[in-house]
């Protein structure tokens, strides 16, 4: 008995027009230049200006993108995943919002909260509906208006985050696609990386307004020190799990948080630099769009059969890798 396979058929984005520099940022914040380059690997980062524009806006661009290149009309769709945690309200869901002003007039949308592993969440949810034979398109999109929750008097946080949405399509194949997955949670008790305010804990006052707990905040070296161990062992179990070798692997895909520990995961998988896309200098961390962002931007050097691993690490805590073979033409 033949086993659908959910395959990558189209790549979408959207990147907001203005572009905020590590220059203008030391405007706001004791900062500059090289500090942050230094710790983080980023020169600019791109904000959605427009305050009558939020994360749907992002979404619906680049799903609508990702349709036309996989040459496919949203009428077609079975399901809209869209991973955030910057929602246009707390409910409707923002993939609802999507889903209609697409037209993808079938599909039931929700949204999905993993923070920065959310994308990989999103994907491999998307590819069980179509592995199990319950959808045959589904549409996965990662965005965020990571402007609207960050705190621009805190420099720890504010020269991290961007704005930016990816969507790809998943459809139905005969092979490749997605091959593996893993994904690990630990409820994060000592709340290294959360927005305080906002939920049913802490529900908004003046109070919470007045002492800007709807900003997120994090334990900046706790944070990294689990990220950058998180990403390294996730690869390396998929590689493992599927007996993949440096040399197999044609391109690591990995969540756009900082260089360091984009490169220390390269180090553990013995991948050479050259096959790790990096793009975060000039996007910044755009949370749950940091993978399509650079499917998007490799997809010219993307070979029919290329060894993808995508790894990322998010709030949570959240961690996950992806094992998938591109088969797009």
């Amino acid at each position: 008995m033949s086993v659908n396979r959910a395959i990558i058929a189209g790549v979408g984005r959207c990147l907001p027009d203005y572009i905020l520099t590590n220059d203008e940022l030391e405007k706001y914040v004791d900062t500059n230049d090289e500090w942050i380059r230094s710790r983080t690997g980023i020169s600019e980062r791109r904000i959605l200006k427009d305050p009558d524009k939020a994360t749907s806006y992002l979404a619906e661009k680049a799903a609508l993108e990702a349709l036309e290149d996989a040459g496919v009309d949203a009428s077609e769709i079975d399901a809209v995943i869209l991973a955030t945690v910057t929602p246009d309200y707390m409910f409707p869901a923002t993939a609802a919002l999507v889903q209609k002003r697409i037209g993808a007039t079938k599909a039931f949308a929700f949204d999905l909260s993993a923070a920065c592993s959310g994308f990989l969440y999103a994907l491999t949810t998307g590819g069980n509906m179509i592995e199990s034979g319950r959808a045959q398109k589904v549409l996965v999109i990662g965005a965020d208006k990571m402007s609207a929750i960050v705190d621009y008097t805190d420099r720890t946080t504010c020269v991290i985050f961007g704005d930016g949405g990816g969507a790809v399509v998943l459809e139905a194949g005969d092979e490749g696609g997605i091959i593996d997955y893993v994904h690990h949670s630990e409820g994060d008790e000592a709340c290294m990386l959360y927005q305080p305010a906002g939920g049913s804990v802490n529900p908004a006052s003046s109070e919470t307004v007045e002492n800007r707990m709807h900003f997120l905040r994090q334990d900046g070296k706790s944070v990294f020190k689990r990220a950058t161990e998180g990403m390294a062992d996730v690869s390396l179990e998929i590689m493992e799990r599927n007996n993949l070798t440096a040399d197999d692997i044609a391109w690591l895909v990995p969540h756009q948080a900082n260089l360091r520990i984009i490169d220390a995961t390269a180090r553990r998988m013995g991948l050479d630099k050259e096959k790790v896309m990096i793009n975060i200098s000039h996007y910044g961390n755009t949370t749950a769009a940091t993978i399509p962002l650079c499917l998007y931007d490799w997809k010219e050097k993307l070979n029919y059969g290329d060894n993808l691993v995508l790894s990322a690490f998010g709030g949570g805590l959240t961690w996950g890798a992806v094992y998938l073979k591109w088969m797009k033409k």
